[in-house]
């Protein structure tokens, strides 16, 4: 099918942010379809009001779409997702890994899946709800932070491909969380005072442990608690309820803090120690993704990197060592370095990329 220059598809997931994004582009004059995908089903999301993707959201989507007056479909994407995103989440805790399940919905269902469903169906943009800008400059797109720091969401959509830029659009940018609230309350919208998702969605009960174990059994084997030089000093009753930098939980009595260094799943070991000992000032990345590939620090590039979506940039220096890996230098400890999370670069308030700590 060929695009339409003024039919959009506009990404639902049943919440204000995505419902506000289909009524600024149906505002614009854009012809627009509103798609929800169907994630999971687990039975105690049904009704769940901080979660996305299931029961209760895709009746909410649809209301909106209603509402606006917009076409609206649900695609099934529930074995795409388990296999995609869920089976990595719990893999990567039975590894001792961190992993940020949002990054890889964004990386593999929404920006590539749906990105290609929303291109069949002639439309010139797929439009989501994702809190950051994008900016031309010259002749390319850019990404930059939203205006509302503690809103923005840049730091989930490092892996977005350069070449997506040009199918992508973020309305809500520029707007503070209260700003997008008085939009949906000035179209009356039916979700205009739905909470915002908190959880992981197919974690609706933020119990991550538990879902890993009804997952893959046997995956809560209890261990031992360890300093550096091998001393045991507890036990624990399962690696994947520890993330490294994580201090609650180790229940020991010490004569200093112990926060978790690193995790050895194949011993069952979770290595603690004080908290001089995360602050490493050096992480190898894999997987390393540009938003612009003229951009790659391949002698060397001073940027601002974040560890953790919440966490403050730290000046940094980016070392390519090929098409996928990279060495970052930090000016000063990031604080803890977990395997599995991001490392986000940035250049003031642009969205250079990013890639996957893995030591």
């Amino acid at each position: 099918m060929s695009s339409n220059n003024k039919r959009v598809v506009v990404a639902m997931s049943g919440g204000v942010d995505s419902s506000v994004a289909a009524a600024l582009m149906v505002e614009r004059g854009y012809e627009v379809i509103g798609l929800t995908l169907q994630l999971y089903n687990h039975g105690q999301g049904q009704h769940q009001s901080r979660t996305c993707c299931a029961g209760q959201d895709i009746y909410d989507a649809k209301q909106v779409a209603d509402q606006l007056n917009i076409p609206h479909y649900v695609l099934d994407y529930e074995d795409r997702f388990k296999s995609e995103v869920i089976d990595d989440f719990v893999d990567s805790y039975v590894s001792g890994i961190t992993p940020i399940p949002c990054v890889r919905c964004n990386e593999r269902i929404k920006f590539r899946d749906l990105l290609k469903t929303s291109q069949e169906l002639g439309a010139k943009a797929l439009v989501t709800g994702h809190y950051v800008r994008q900016l031309k400059s010259k002749n390319h797109l850019e990404l930059h932070t939203a205006v509302d720091s503690d809103r923005d969401q840049s730091y989930f959509l490092f892996a977005t491909k350069y070449e997506q830029l040009d199918f992508l659009m973020f309305p809500l940018g520029n707007f503070s969380k209260g700003e997008t609230r008085l939009i949906a309350e000035r179209h009356d919208l039916a979700v205009a005072a739905k909470p915002d998702s908190q959880d992981i969605c197919f974690v609706p009960d933020g119990n991550y442990a538990r879902t890993v174990e009804m997952l893959r059994p046997g995956a809560g084997e209890p261990g031992n608690i360890i300093l550096e030089d091998g001393e045991v000093i507890g036990k624990h009753s399962g690696v994947i309820r520890f993330t490294v930098g994580q201090r609650r939980g180790i229940n020991i009595s010490w004569k200093e803090p112990l926060y978790v260094t690193r995790l050895r799943p194949a011993a069952r070991e979770v290595v603690v120690g004080p908290k001089s000992a995360l602050g490493k000032i050096t992480a190898s990345v894999k997987d390393v993704n540009w938003l612009d590939p003229s951009n790659k620090a391949k002698d060397g590039r001073r940027l601002t990197v974040k560890v953790r979506s919440a966490a403050i940039g730290v000046p940094a220096t980016i070392v390519v060592r090929d098409e996928n890996n990279a060495q970052i230098f930090f000016e000063s400890s990031p604080g803890a370095i977990a395997p599995g999370q991001a490392a986000v670069f940035y250049d003031g308030t642009r969205l250079m990329g990013g890639g996957w700590i893995h030591q």
